[in-house]
């Protein structure tokens, strides 16, 4: 078994795939329209399956927001620097909602962005583990 990928439903598909690939650095991999059940997909990553996990943004036509409830944590990044990472991400219109710094009780580095649906992403300093990734 491995892992494929995460789905999120968006309220607007293109501003989600903006954020995903201008704001984050991922790639816009693949997309497909159902208009028969009015959904729309598109696949964004920093690679794709099977050597990389990918995201499924999921346009249910008509809905324009979710309630993201309080089950779901955060999808996490690799980024090699985390401080710069945030730098990057606010230069370009993302929104920063922790700033770089140790985890509370550790010595990891770590920040939190917001997406424009309210999800979480948290970046995690990881120099040697960063590769592929957008934001450097």
């Amino acid at each position: 078994m491995r892992f494929l990928h995460t789905m999120l439903r968006v309220g607007n598909l293109q501003r989600s795939i903006d954020f995903y690939t201008q704001v984050l650095g991922m790639k816009l991999l693949r997309t497909s329209e159902n208009p028969e059940y009015k959904y729309s997909l598109a696949f964004v990553g920093f690679g794709s399956n099977p050597e990389h996990a990918e995201i499924e943004l999921t346009y249910n036509w008509g809905v324009d927001s979710y309630d993201l409830g309080n089950a779901f944590g955060h999808l996490a990044l690799a980024v090699p620097d985390c401080r710069r990472a945030c730098d990057q991400i606010k230069a370009a219109g993302g929104q920063v909602t922790r700033e770089a710094g140790p985890v509370k009780g550790g010595t990891t580095v770590i920040a939190f962005v917001t997406d424009p649906d309210g999800y979480k992403i948290e970046l995690i300093e990881r120099a040697d583990q960063a590769s592929g990734a957008g934001l450097r």
